[in-house]
């Protein structure tokens, strides 16, 4: 196990107790998580025939990231950081997690839910779990979540090579193989439901979406609509239901003190092909720690706290999630659990500052260390690709400036072996 101490040691000196530290109102958080969404695939990123009104609007009266990342290119180990604040490596289990995997989440951590839970916060995970399920321990209603409603794990874990999936409803089966072109719906009319129910807050809503993970299984009024095909379609449906969402948030005057964040769990599945999705400029996709892997879209809106149309440059990721809500909550990182990401509010709310000394760790198949960015330079220790490429014919060591060559298309580590050597010095021992 890597200690990561680079990254640790900081945010250890800043962890107290997990009490609210004003009393000013604090906001509800909605939580959004596509599944294997690309970074090209919505308009506000350049699709030139997906349609995403909705998302678009969002990133233009809130903040759109275009250095943000997933902390994995896999679905199991990123859903682990986005719940934990902490790198996958940390997770005690491999990227996926199948039906019948014998691991899943510890309750020896401590999750983003637990933290809000233990302030007062209503808690709810509508759509795919995907951090074990063979032992309820490691299901939602264990790990901080009032209510739960999903697939506790991916949608194409299906007969025959898996048995019946499974509906849950908090820990109990809801019904088996339910019908796949409602769960878009089914999921978003659940969150709307608990905001009924808790229209005073504070509330946490984890949504969770199934798709655009293959299969995909448009709702019949998207089904046949996109330009961009059967995939287009669902991409379609989920920001048709995202806008039904923030109808009910503008309806319920809940708006200014409503956070909601939109991202991906990683890149396209590039080998599906057109019901694979889109990483926009980027190398590669889903599974690998190319850029298109694991750079993913992100949007943060909330009037009156989140500035707007504002596109910030600077490199954030999922990681940063858990420390930045608990700061918008008031709420301090509870003692005894270290976290890899920072609290970027003030980016939020545009006052974002440049960070060249900021490190991130690219950690790729089986969890392990494929790759290291700091400040604009990124150094791949190895590569790997779901499409069985070697871009660069075992050339190592491979250097890019990603900031003049997002693409990874320019290898400069001979122009500048100083940084191969400081980067190559900052790896955790």
């Amino acid at each position: 196990m890597r200690l990561l101490l680079i990254v640790l040691i900081p945010l250890l000196l800043q962890v107290h107790s997990s009490e609210p530290q004003n009393s000013a109102p604090r906001p509800n958080f909605i939580l959004i998580f596509a599944d294997d969404l690309g970074y090209g695939d919505l308009g506000c990123y350049g699709h030139p025939t997906i349609k995403t009104p909705n998302l678009d609007r969002l990133a233009q009266e809130g903040l759109k990231f275009t250095q943000f990342y997933s902390s994995s290119p896999a679905c199991s180990a990123s859903r682990y950081s986005l719940l934990t604040g902490r790198y996958p490596v940390y997770s005690g289990f491999d990227w996926v997690l199948y039906p019948q995997s014998q691991a899943g989440l510890s309750t020896k951590e401590w999750t983003l839910a637990e933290a809000l839970q233990e302030n007062d916060y209503a808690t709810a995970c509508y759509g795919k779990w995907h951090l074990g399920a063979i032992d309820a321990a490691y299901l939602p209603l264990q790990n901080g979540f009032d209510e739960y409603l999903g697939l506790p794990y991916s949608n194409d874990m299906i007969p025959p090579k898996w048995p019946d999936i499974a509906l849950l409803s908090g820990n109990d089966t809801l019904e088996m193989n339910p019908d796949q072109s409602q769960l878009t719906r089914r999921y978003t009319d659940a969150a709307i439901q608990f905001m009924h129910q808790n229209p005073d807050g504070p509330f946490f809503i984890y949504l969770a979406y199934a798709m655009p993970h293959v299969p995909l299984h448009p709702g019949e009024a998207y089904a046949g609509q996109s330009l961009a095909g059967t995939y287009g379609d669902v991409v379609e449906e989920i920001d048709g239901q995202i806008g039904r969402l923030m109808e009910e948030i503008s309806k319920m005057s809940l708006a200014t003190h409503t956070q909601v964040w939109f991202t991906s769990d990683n890149g396209p599945w590039l080998i599906k092909q057109t019901e694979g999705g889109s990483s926009g400029l980027f190398r590669d996709g889903k599974g690998s720690t190319w850029e298109g892997g694991m750079r993913v879209p992100a949007i943060v809106w909330q009037p009156e706290t989140v500035a707007s149309g504002v596109t910030c440059q600077q490199q954030a990721s999922t990681l940063d999630v858990f420390p930045t809500l608990l700061a918008q909550a008031g709420i301090g990182l509870p003692h005894g659990h270290p976290l890899n990401g920072r609290d970027i509010s003030d980016w939020m709310s545009g006052k974002a500052q440049e960070d060249a000394e900021r490190i991130f760790l690219y950690y790729g198949l089986n969890n392990d260390l494929f790759a290291i960015r700091k400040g604009p330079w990124k150094l791949h220790l190895k590569t790997y690709s779901q499409l069985g490429l070697d871009y660069f014919e075992a050339e190592r060591p491979l250097l890019f400036h990603l900031e003049h060559d997002p693409s990874e298309k320019y290898n400069v580590a001979d122009k500048h072996p100083e940084i191969v050597k400081a980067l190559q010095a900052a790896l955790p021992k």
